[in-house]
């Protein structure tokens, strides 16, 4: 068995990178992810050349993306355009890409300690925070999944993840690669003393992971009704069952007094109609309320109530020479009389979903984006701060953008709570947990709440350490009251944004530096 790494590393490694990424929700088996990145650096470490450990880390990078982002194939049985099996091909074209990261971790950490293995751990750990702060940007940033969420305790505990208020995301990603290097090192030892060296280290990951404290109940603040419709995607873009939406989403929102002021939160695709007046009449005759946007908006005022204002994901269009050319995903805010008063447009779009990458090479050979219709989505100009008044300054984030470390609130004018409406609907079962995961590391990392509306779940209210104080769970309508959890001082994180994280990985590098040349000593 010991020669088995050095017969079989790429299939290996290939293994271990599936196995990691079980340490992701629904599964959440993060054990599992400690002993499979424990596994990738002993690998590193018997690799006899660059070559070799640049081929580790890519097949690992694939066995992790591919089981990791799995959820993605099932957004391709929502459209007609293109075959579902092409679902399939997309999820591991996909996993080639996004394996180059951990391939330029191990690359970098061997080259750094060719010459001196004793420095590997720290040279990896290095490493990886910064692979992971390049996936987050290069070619728009695909950072869903960092490693250091395996780190996040239950609903009612931040684990391990707390730390990301003064190290980030990425950072904490770094952790878990010491954490796996100390297993490693540990395990690697026949004496009885390194194997309980490896049971202590494993009991005090195990009980910081699973300490519950009490928070305070929320009993004042700003009051707020979220609803949770459970449109399913197969009807969500069906004109047919647009007033029957509306219907469900009123419902659900009628004030259950009278006169309250309340925050109400709908989620994105929340309304079908075109809010803005100036299209060609065509375009509101596609809605559900006539071909008036006015009367539209009435009509949503007088459900949420004239005390409230609405926060709801829509549709606005781009007009050029009298006639859409493109749109963008928004979230609008509606006031009790109406009117509009204030929007934010989404900045992060997703390639091949909202706008299709390389038209002109892809659509001749019958690709297209997954949302239906033919215009693509323009991006917004990036994370603002709405000023609501009464309803206090809110920061939004569109479904994914809320997976973007250090890119989700407006530093110059820090809000008091983030609101991340989404539409998971068509991200299959394993998708929405760790959509809701990440977004709950956001909470941790900017110290503001979340409140997350979807169409079909997972909504839920995060406080700002990162606690689920209420939730709906998939496929189940309801709705949400109660008052916004208050935001916590300015962390480290949200002053330093993605510099910080930059900063342990230099001073985790230095270290290398030195254990190297003590070991020359």
């Amino acid at each position: 068995m010991a020669d088995l790494p050095g017969k079989y590393p790429r299939g290996l490694a290939l293994l271990l990178g599936a196995v990691a990424a079980c340490g992701f929700e629904p599964l959440h088996l993060w054990p599992l992810a400690l002993l499979a990145m424990a596994g990738l650096i002993e690998l590193t470490a018997r690799a006899p050349t660059g070559k070799q450990a640049a081929w580790i880390g890519w097949m690992f990078g694939i066995g992790h993306f591919s089981v990791g982002n799995a959820w993605i194939a099932t957004a391709f049985t929502y459209q007609a355009e293109m075959p579902a099996w092409l679902g399939w091909i997309a999820v591991v074209a996909l996993a080639l890409y996004l394996a180059v990261y951990p391939m330029l971790a191990v690359l970098g950490a061997w080259r750094f300690t060719r010459n001196n293995r004793s420095g590997l751990v720290l040279a990896f750990s290095a490493c990886w925070i910064v692979a992971e702060w390049l996936r987050s940007w290069v070619f728009t940033g695909f950072a869903w999944n960092p490693l250091g969420v395996v780190l996040l305790g239950d609903f009612g505990s931040p684990g391990m993840a707390g730390l990301a208020k003064w190290m980030g995301t990425y950072a904490l990603s770094g952790v878990v690669v010491l954490i796996a290097g100390l297993l490693r090192h540990y395990a690697m030892g026949r004496s009885r003393r390194a194997w309980l060296a490896c049971a202590a280290i494993a009991l005090l990951t195990t009980g910081v992971m699973s300490w519950h404290g009490t928070p305070e109940p929320i009993t004042k603040g700003l009051p707020f009704t979220l609803i949770q419709p459970d449109i399913r995607q197969s009807e969500l873009n069906d004109p047919a069952h647009y007033e029957e939406q509306f219907i469900k989403a009123a419902r659900l929102t009628m004030p259950r007094k009278a006169g309250q002021r309340r925050l109400v939160l709908w989620p994105e695709s929340g309304v079908p109609d075109y809010l803005r007046e100036g299209y060609p009449a065509y375009f509101y005759r596609q809605t559900t309320y006539a071909a008036d946007p006015v009367a539209a908006r009435r009509r949503i005022g007088t459900v949420i109530g004239a005390d409230s204002m609405l926060l709801t994901g829509a549709v606005d269009l781009e007009i050029k020479d009298g006639w859409p050319n493109a749109a963008r995903n928004v979230v609008t805010a509606i006031n009790g009389k109406g009117a509009i008063t204030a929007s934010y447009a989404k900045a992060h779009l997703v390639p091949y979903g909202e706008y299709l990458a390389l038209r002109w090479l892809l659509e001749p050979l019958g690709a297209t984006r997954l949302v239906p219709g033919a215009l693509d989505f323009l991006p917004g100009p990036g994370p603002r701060t709405l000023q609501l008044g009464p309803w206090g300054k809110a920061g939004v984030q569109i479904c994914y953008e809320i997976i973007f470390s250090g890119q989700v609130a407006d530093r110059n004018n820090r809000p008091d709570y983030l609101f991340n409406p989404s539409n998971d609907g068509w991200f299959g079962a394993w998708g929405p947990p760790q959509h809701l995961a990440q977004a709950r590391l956001r909470a941790i990392e900017e110290g503001l709440p979340v409140l997350r509306a979807t169409t079909t779940g997972i909504s839920a209210v995060i406080d700002a350490n990162g606690l689920v104080r209420a939730s709906l769970p998939r496929h189940r309508s309801g709705r949400l009251d109660g008052f916004v959890p208050p935001a916590a001082p300015a962390t480290l994180f949200s002053r330093m944004g993605n510099v910080l994280p930059l900063c342990w990985a230099a001073a985790i590098l230095g270290l290398s530096l030195v254990a190297m040349r003590r070991r020359n000593g």
